[in-house]
């Protein structure tokens, strides 16, 4: 699907968190850089048909598995970089209907349990939820989410099988059961968008939800509490990340990578402390999300701010 340069431009502006000409990215905020191993783009998507990868899994032998946001799709990625379409999830009943922020629909969050895959889908309409399906069958409807919201990361808790839904307009994180039930669990001001984007990443580690706010550069924690009904008050691990996406915890304790879109990098906090690993220079472009396996990166980039390349980037973790 060719998107309009008009809806590049909106998404562009929208999904990266556009940020002014000039401000500090981390690597000028004298926070340290140091590159990742041999990084190499593995695979270049085809930004006309809209294969924009939002976000990553890991899927098996060596594959990975995407959403392409502006075609609304699934995409296995695998070992050998060849493409197959898992799923394309409906096109809005509603012509006329606008995603919030967006004005179009989009593929967003992703889980994969087993051979079952739960996808985030903002429309704008009747269509937003959480959508699952099983792998050669047609994606459902699992959970409605506001119409007036913008569905986004998605992580799912082991323990519970709850699923955990961001919302970057609303500021708001959902929980929906296996049965489709959704609560509110948290609201937290720190969730709020400062002038367009809110809470955006999301991930489960060590019995507390962990989130990024793309418009104020911060990865937060909240713990989950007893009930699972209710999120703990949110509390900063670590800010100054512009325009900070989603992001992956290392298998390292608490140590995370990050991707900041809207600068072309992908960070390593450690204990506080923050360092580059990858930027423009390496084939970055607007990425959105990371995997890791083993000591290997996968980082995929939407181009939405460059209109230039939209890819898969691969590294090896230092140290």
């Amino acid at each position: 699907m060719n998107i309009a340069p008009t809806r590049r431009a909106l998404a562009a502006a929208a999904l990266a968190g556009l940020v002014a000409v000039g401000a500090p990215t981390v690597a000028s905020a004298g926070q340290g850089t140091t590159n990742a191993v041999g990084p190499r783009v593995a695979v270049h998507f085809d930004l006309t048909a809209g294969q924009l990868p939002e976000n990553i899994v890991l899927d098996r032998h060596g594959s990975v598995d995407v959403t392409f946001a502006a075609s609304r799709q699934v995409a296995r990625v695998g070992a050998d970089g060849r493409i197959a379409i898992l799923a394309t999830l409906p096109a809005p009943a509603d012509a006329a209907a606008k995603t919030p922020v967006l004005g179009f629909p989009l593929a967003t969050g992703l889980v994969r349990d087993g051979r079952t895959f739960y996808v985030a889908y903002a429309t704008g309409s009747t269509e937003t939820g959480i959508w699952t399906f099983t792998e050669g069958h047609q994606p459902r409807r699992l959970a409605a989410l506001p119409t007036d919201g913008l569905p986004n990361g998605l992580a799912q808790d082991p323990a519970t099988g709850l699923l955990y839904v961001t919302d970057p307009v609303k500021g708001r994180i959902y929980s929906v059961s296996p049965r489709g039930e959704v609560h509110t669990v948290s609201s937290d001001p720190a969730l709020a968008a400062d002038g367009l984007l809110g809470v955006n990443g999301i991930k489960i580690h060590n019995g507390a939800v962990y989130v990024s706010n793309l418009d104020r550069g911060t990865i937060l924690r909240l713990p989950t509490g007893p009930d699972r009904r209710h999120l703990g008050p949110a509390r900063v691990v670590a800010s100054g990340l512009t325009g900070v996406d989603d992001f992956a915890f290392t298998g390292r304790g608490d140590e995370i990578v990050a991707a900041l879109n809207t600068v072309s990098q992908v960070v390593r906090i450690t204990q506080g402390r923050t360092k580059v690993l990858l930027t423009a220079a390496d084939g970055l472009s607007n990425p959105t999300s990371v995997a890791v396996r083993g000591r290997t990166l996968l980082v995929p980039s939407a181009a939405y701010n460059t209109q230039k390349d939209p890819n898969l980037l691969i590294a090896a973790l230092r140290g």
